[in-house]
């Protein structure tokens, strides 16, 4: 994997010459680990400071063995894995780094992710400042988002080592995840494309088959942006350059997973995140640009006209995705920092590591969402609904079939759209609670009138749906009814002890021995 190597950036170069940069520390890095982090490795080493990681010595191959480890690791709520001697290659291998609420808010440099939630909500409910007092308190809010756009600079550690001759990504230590794989994949691979005609940028996270050293298959679902980009450059019958980068900060690897709206850049978003810019470094042989403190980045480019069968592959859903027809990645060149690290993750039946980027994604971007439906409460999507499949929603009941108002307006928002199954409660049940929510729902629906059945777009991983990408949806109103919805009866009043009994029996409580 080791190419020619290219000179350090200044006042990097003492960071990474060491013989294991994983052990190493220095004062800056002690003070930026409360905030954010500039590279992955840092993120490494503020976990093994706070007992989040396990280094694992012994000789693990990435041919499933990785898998089982961090299946059984991740399940029991165990650390973050640093495989250290994967077999048959030189790179660690760093897995589960985001497979806890706390390594999640590690990650992003907060207490909890919640935090991230209220400034974004702060700032959407920002007004005009008018008064001079006002302006000067809006000033924070607003520096933290002139804080986000990203800085261009001119090296980066993720070019310390250039392979443009014979580039191949066999070196590498990919995985394969799961017995009936069609082969190894990168699984936690940032794939940067752009629009042809408007420049703009899209980072998501992509399946990427591995067909032989130079050739990779692009597992882009057809809702997401980077096909859209690639149908704009196949339109032209033009390849479309790609860069596709494994392990950078964990708040530009987060970024990369979440639903952000299609005109809302990643690299924005994760410079708002970390506070401070991601920099950012023009790629060797294509005409993008990639996080500069990264630890691999893989150039490329995906011909506009061809296609090749992917699959299967075991995915979040618990089962295997059917092969299908996707483009084709091809490799023009490999570049690297020094004793890089390399960034992967399993997805399986949950919980697995995937979860808890979820979680975090349904508690930050909770305010986007109430920005438009203000009469939501919470939002809960429960690990066994992987996402997609399950949805439970809390309102501010107002009037007559909110319920399946509130239901149509999220089908038609965002990645949403591939909700399966939506559960609409009243804001005094916690979605969170989901033997509260299984209770409700049990008591507060009658199927015939209570269940909302529509068509539409649906997840590519639904394998239960009739055709590919088409299929239906429920929703199903587990709120209090009313006269005017047509109930007939009168609704019945919960059971509840008086509070009077409640604080007697607390007060005698210790002295009854139970």
């Amino acid at each position: 994997m080791f190419g020619k190597s290219s000179a350090a950036p200044s006042g990097q170069e003492g960071e990474v010459a060491k013989a294991n940069p994983l052990h190493a520390t220095s004062a800056f890095a002690e003070a930026k680990a409360a905030v954010a982090f500039d590279t992955l490795q840092d993120f490494v080493r503020a976990l093994g400071r706070a007992g989040q990681l396990k280094r694992i010595g012994h000789p693990v191959s990435p041919n499933l063995e990785m898998t089982e480890i961090a299946d059984r690791v991740v399940k029991a709520g165990g650390p973050a894995l640093l495989f250290e001697r994967p077999v048959g290659h030189a790179t660690p291998v760093l897995m589960n780094a985001f497979g806890s609420m706390r390594r999640m808010a590690m990650a992003l440099g907060v207490e909890n992710v919640e935090e991230i939630a209220a400034r974004i909500e702060g700032l959407l409910s920002m007004q005009p400042p008018g008064s001079l007092l006002e302006k000067a308190r809006a000033l924070p809010k607003l520096m933290s988002l002139a804080a986000a756009v990203p800085k261009r600079v001119r090296s980066g550690i993720c070019q310390q080592v250039v392979d443009d001759d014979k580039p191949t990504v066999q070196s590498l230590p990919i995985l394969t995840c799961w017995p009936e794989d069609a082969g190894p994949y990168i699984t936690f691979g940032m794939v940067f494309t752009q629009d042809p005609e408007t420049h703009k940028r899209n980072v998501g996270v992509y399946r990427l088959q591995v067909f032989d050293g130079q050739t990779l298959g692009a597992h882009w679902q057809i809702h997401k942006v980077a096909p859209r980009h690639h149908r704009d450059w196949e339109a032209k019958k033009r390849r479309m350059p790609v860069a596709i980068v494994i392990g950078a900060d964990p708040a530009m690897m987060y970024a990369a997973t979440a639903p952000l709206p299609e005109d809302m850049d990643e690299v924005v978003f994760a410079g708002f995140l970390r506070g401070s810019p991601v920099e950012l470094v023009n790629c060797r042989s294509i005409n993008l640009e990639v996080p500069a403190g990264a630890e691999i980045v893989l150039e490329g480019y995906v011909e506009h006209a061809e296609r090749r069968m992917e699959g299967p592959f075991g995915d979040h859903t618990g089962f295997y995705s059917l092969p299908a027809e996707y483009p084709v990645f091809h490799l023009t060149c490999v570049t690297h920092r020094r004793h890089p690290v390399y960034a992967a993750t399993v997805v399986g039946r949950p919980p697995m590591e995937d979860y808890f980027l979820g979680k975090a994604t349904e508690r930050i971007f909770l305010p986007f969402i109430r920005l438009q439906l203000p009469e939501i409460a919470d939002i809960a999507m429960p690990p066994e609904g992987v996402f997609h499949n399950l949805a439970v929603v809390s309102i501010r009941k107002r009037y007559p079939g909110h319920a399946q108002k509130v239901m149509h307006a999220l089908w038609g928002m965002g990645q949403m759209m591939f909700t399966k199954v939506m559960i609409v409660v009243e804001d005094d049940v916690n979605v969170q609670d989901m033997s509260e929510v299984l209770f409700v729902l049990g008591n507060h629906v009658d199927p015939e009138r209570d269940v909302t059945i529509v068509r539409g777009p649906v997840d590519s991983l639904n394998h239960a749906a009739p055709m590919q990408d088409y299929g239906s949806k429920m929703g199903i109103d587990a709120t209090r009814k009313w006269k005017e919805e047509g109930f007939q009866r009168e609704w019945p009043r919960p059971i509840r002890m008086s509070r009077e009994v409640r604080e007697k029996v607390d007060a005698i409580w210790k002295r009854l021995g139970v």
